[in-house]
Order: C-alpha cells, then structure tokens, then sequence
C-alpha cells in the first residue's frame, strides 16, 4: 500500500483541560500519513485519481477547529475518522498531533499523541 503525507501542518485551536487551553488557545502541529493505492494515478498523472493533500488539509482544518476537545487523544481520532468517512479510497491513517506549549513546566519541544486507524 502506498502512503501521502501530510507534515507539520499548523494550526491554532482551543483544546485542553485547563481553563487557559479553552480561553486563549494555542498552536498545535499535525502530522498525517494517510495510506492508499496509488498505482492509478501515478499511471493517469490525474489529482481526480488520488486523494490529494489539499483536499485532506480542508478536513484536517475543518474537524480540527470546528470544536474544542480537552483531550489530543479525540482530536487526533476526530481527524483519522473524517479522513476514513470523506475518502473511500483511505485504507488506513496514522495521526499526530504535538502540542508545543503544554501547560507542563518542563522544558520539552511537544507533548503528542500518535493513533493509526483502519477502515474497517
């Protein structure tokens, strides 16, 4: 099977546990591999045989922001499951969304979380 990638999209969003999280929001960075046959494409040289990556990032954008979660956890599933429901053509995904400036004091680059979902 072969593999799109989608690395280090940014995107600002209000999810957290802590009252701050929902007020004021913070960055988070995604990462998606999302896996497919990709033989007809690479033969036809046609976006319209593909699941192209704009398209992917408009879902990502949308289940992403559209809500606020206090966990990674569902926002990373929220993301895998509209990929799964808006593209047949998705067999499996893997998620991972980094969130830089978690409320932890330590000094780290991010706190994440990685899922890989199947169509089932």
């Amino acid at each position: 099977m072969d593999k799109i990638t989608v690395k280090g999209l940014k995107l600002f969003a209000y999810h957290g546990v802590n009252p701050e999280e929902k007020e004021n929001g913070q960055s988070f960075i995604i990462d998606v591999d999302y896996y497919l046959e990709l033989e007809k494409p690479c033969k036809t040289d046609n976006v319209e045989d593909t699941v192209s990556y704009a398209k992917a990032v408009k879902i990502i954008q949308k289940v992403f922001t559209e809500k606020s979660y206090d966990l990674i956890e569902k926002a990373a599933e929220v993301i895998a499951q509209a990929l799964l429901s808006e593209f047949k053509e998705i067999q499996k995904v893997k998620v991972t969304v980094k969130k830089p400036e978690a409320p932890v004091k330590a000094e780290f680059d991010y706190m994440a979380v990685k899922i890989t979902r199947k169509r089932k």
